[in-house]
């Protein structure tokens, strides 16, 4: 009752006209990751077209008591608006939880669209992660391979969990799923070591760049690159490079830069007129393959995909 009670009082807040907005948007990942660079540069943007100040902040690794932390920390700097990340739900409940007890306005974005609501946040920015790994099995299936299966490098990411069993859901029979270590020289080890025991594998999903480029390095190393379907969630220049060589058949964009640009563009309608969308605002999934790949490569040359 208390949440439900602190989301009215966020719909209810006022109507604010102060052109000296500030925010603060709490991730669980930053540059010079790519990826992130990407949606930091929409964050960016954002503040620059509409004149506000938004504080971008997360911890140096995978950490929910970090991040935790960093939630309560933008509370008592009373902001006018927190965008937060949410890859793990029960990880973060206690300080999301208060952040909307505050009164705080929220907006989540990127990891949650299935958390966001049973935290009292009204609004999620996000691409639905089963329905991205379900789209992505089916297209693989459609891209002819007979066995398939999903390696998953963030096992406590509940995106990664939703991905994959989105992925086998859309695949049918013959998915399997493979839970891999965080550190790039193990994913190497575990990835050999499973084709070795899985010859029978004609299709490969990743679920973000961080795995590909050594997934990408194993099969070229075992005479397989190119032979398997192989398609990633998300992307780096590498990988758009692998797409244009015809090594890696898709990638699934979930557009960072609108992830990054779109919260803060909600909390500055809503501080200066009350304006919010509720449930989830979508920005994927889309796919890159050969036939766009270029359009891609030249705007990710400027952060903006």
């Amino acid at each position: 009752m208390r949440t439900a009670l602190a989301g009215l009082v966020f719909l209810a807040a006022g109507t604010a006209s102060a052109d000296d907005l500030r925010f603060v948007y709490v991730a669980h990942g930053k540059p010079p990751v790519s990826w992130w660079a990407v949606l930091k540069n929409g964050v960016d943007s954002a503040a620059k077209e509409l004149g506000v100040v938004v504080e971008y902040r997360a911890p140096d690794s995978f950490d929910m008591v970090a991040m935790s932390a960093l939630i309560d920390e933008a509370v008592a700097s009373a902001p006018d608006g927190i965008v937060v990340t949410l890859p793990d739900k029960e990880g973060l409940s206690d300080a999301i939880r208060g952040a909307v007890a505050s009164g705080v306005p929220i907006v989540s974005a990127n990891s949650g669209p299935r958390a966001f609501a049973e935290l009292g946040i009204p609004v999620h920015v996000g691409q639905p992660e089963y329905e991205a790994g379900l789209a992505a099995g089916r297209r693989m299936r459609d891209a002819g391979a007979a066995t398939a299966v999903c390696l998953n490098q963030e096992g406590g990411n509940i995106a990664g969990m939703q991905r994959c069993q989105g992925f086998k859901d859309g695949f049918g029979d013959g998915a399997d799923e493979l839970a891999l270590p965080y550190d790039e020289d193990r994913v190497r080890t575990f990835v050999a070591d499973y084709l070795k025991r899985r010859p029978d594998i004609d299709g490969t999903l990743v679920l973000g760049p961080t795995a590909s480029a050594p997934v990408v390095e194993v099969m070229g190393e075992t005479g397989r690159l190119g032979e398997i379907v192989l398609a990633t969630f998300d992307y780096t220049p590498a990988v758009l490079d692998q797409i244009a060589d015809g090594n890696v058949a898709f990638a699934i964009d979930q557009q960072p830069y609108l992830q990054g640009y779109l919260p803060i563009f909600f909390l500055d309608k809503y501080a200066r007129f009350g304006l919010l969308p509720t449930g989830v605002v979508r920005t994927g999934p889309s796919f890159i393959a050969k036939d766009n790949v270029e359009q891609v490569q030249a705007l990710s040359a400027q952060n903006i995909r």
